[in-house]
């Protein structure tokens, strides 16, 4: 049976002189989107060798908490900032073969 959960890995890489307000924006989402009631989970991890590169790795239980999350005030103001801060690459993922 097919999953119903969404998946979302971000990397996100902060621009020149930005690392320190990238990292304050990004920890201020966690709280937030943890506690929506669609959120399975929300984890911020940087890289050991550049700091100033995060992975955010997200899961919801379904397209709709997604969408919930995407319309949250929160998210709203990430959006505001995070182009003046960083490059992104966000993956939507499909599950295959999970436990």
């Amino acid at each position: 049976m097919a999953s119903k959960q969404v998946k979302v890995i971000a990397v996100i890489t902060a621009k020149d002189g930005q690392e320190r307000e990238l990292e304050a924006l990004l920890r201020s989402m966690a709280t937030p989107s943890r506690g929506e009631p669609g959120n399975i989970h929300y984890n911020l991890w940087r890289h050991r060798e550049k700091p100033g590169e995060f992975v955010i790795d997200e899961m919801y239980v379904d397209a709709d908490a997604a969408t919930v999350h995407r319309a949250s005030p929160h998210y709203q103001h990430y959006l505001t900032r995070i182009n003046d801060l960083a490059t992104r690459n966000a993956m939507p993922l499909e599950a295959v073969d999970t436990i």
